[in-house]
């Protein structure tokens, strides 16, 4: 006698199928306002000269991070990333990250507030967040495909999803560790729910948030390889195509080429969260 199969892949692909028929109109708009917002971040990294995007970078990330040896990073690295011929590859890299993080950022601090404020949200948010985060990353691709198709609009919308339980998690943990003595004494001075979250919780719990961030920022650099498998650009898709085409070394510079950029963007939010913290210190 066979066994009764539960249909679980029936039910998950009936759902997804009912949600592309019903939801068309607002993943045309995404679709459109995120292309667009691609091409023109693309363009305008594009359009000066790449030495002086090298030097606004640098500027930058010396900015952020108070340290010269992180923009002094910055600039060798970008320059051999050039000299690599991956220039525009990278910048696309970035466009792609930018709006993923963007994105995330905009869904996960508030959901991370709304878990910490509310006891019910929390029960509800953290299993769906271990799911997500025990989730196989190539999985994010299926419902992209029939949400966007191909492209760029469905690697990021994959990205956002494999990325954004960091910063909910994150500034959840931030929110709930501010010390129980100062969220009374503003309850004493008779604060509103509003003036407590923003003028007490949240700026005790901003490098909480920021590591949040910058994991989130990890992530989404991690899925630019797995992303380039449904037609993302960038140096994800220069390492697809090396490994389709078996060029190990071109394969080799773009996996440096992200590396760099990773370790650039890991630096400079370490140093900026821990820059908040001291200044909460003093």
């Amino acid at each position: 006698m066979d066994m009764y199969r539960i249909p679980v892949g029936a039910v998950i692909e009936a759902i997804i199928d009912f949600l592309v028929d019903h939801l068309a109109f607002a993943t045309r708009g995404f679709a459109a306002i995120t292309s667009t917002g691609i091409d023109w971040i693309v363009s305008a990294l594009m359009y000066p000269p790449p030495i002086v995007v090298m030097l606004v970078f640098t500027a930058l990330a010396w900015f952020l991070s108070r340290n010269w040896k992180i923009g002094l990073f910055t600039f060798l690295g970008l320059f051999l990333i050039w000299n690599m011929q991956l220039w525009g590859a990278t910048m696309s890299t970035l466009a792609l990250i930018l709006i993923s993080t963007l994105i995330a950022v905009g869904i996960g601090i508030p959901m991370g507030i709304l878990a910490a404020l509310s006891q019910t949200a929390y029960k509800i948010i953290t299993p769906i967040l271990d799911i997500m985060q025990t989730m196989p990353a190539f999985v994010y691709l299926i419902p992209a495909i029939p949400f966007f198709g191909l492209g760029a609009v469905g690697a990021i919308f994959s990205t956002v999803v494999f990325s954004v339980p960091p910063c909910i998690r994150l500034t959840c943990l931030g929110i709930k560790q501010v010390p129980k003595e100062l969220v009374e004494a503003a309850d004493a001075f008779g604060s509103s729910k509003s003036q407590k979250l923003f003028k007490v919780q949240l700026p005790i719990a901003k490098t909480t948030i920021i590591a949040g961030v910058n994991q989130t920022i990890m992530l989404a650099l991690s899925m630019v390889v797995i992303a380039a498998m449904i037609g993302a650009r960038g140096l994800g898709g220069e390492v697809w195509r090396a490994i389709q085409r078996l060029e190990m070394g071109r394969g080799f510079e773009a996996g440096i080429g992200i590396v760099i950029v990773a370790i650039i963007l890991d630096r400079v939010m370490q140093q900026y969260g821990g820059k908040g913290q001291a200044q909460q210190g003093e």
